[in-house]
């Protein structure tokens, strides 16, 4: 019941796109070190598209970040289409980093690590991407490294 109610909110456009502002504004702060706003190009328009996500692992200036939605998320398809992304976090504004879909196994580690650290939290994703996805969600991360 709770996952599906979680799955609705995810999938509600409007409040999923709330934060924007507030990184675009610069007050990323507000949102708490486990946000980042990712700027991406869109695939055909090549137009700057946001979105905001959780940081589900940092390991070094390296951020990891899960698609919830799976490999059909529009930002996921953007980036393995064309690889460029800004990142801002609530210290950072629009820094350029470089773009690296990690594969299933690896993916599978960092989930991983991130249910040991925040076992509820995983588990609330989850179940929420299981009825998204319609099935035992597949769930890839992505990797942001600073160029330069």
């Amino acid at each position: 019941m709770i996952d599906r109610i979680i799955a609705r909110l995810l999938g509600t456009r409007w409040l999923m796109r709330l934060p924007i502002p507030i990184y675009r504004a610069g007050l990323g702060r507000l949102l708490g070190p486990r946000f980042v706003m990712i700027e991406h190009l869109g695939r055909s328009s090549g137009e700057p598209r946001f979105v905001v996500v959780e940081i589900v692992e940092r390991e070094g200036r390296a951020l990891r970040v899960a698609s919830g939605f799976g490999t059909k998320a529009q930002w996921y398809r953007n980036l393995r289409a064309n690889g460029v992304a800004y990142v801002s976090t609530g210290g950072v504004r629009r820094a350029r980093v470089a773009v690296e879909l990690l594969d299933e196994e690896a993916s599978d580690e960092v989930l991983a690590r991130y249910r040991d650290a925040h076992p509820d939290a995983a588990q609330r994703l989850k179940g929420a991407m299981d009825v998204v996805q319609g099935h035992d969600a597949r769930i890839p991360i992505v990797e942001f490294r600073p160029l330069g």
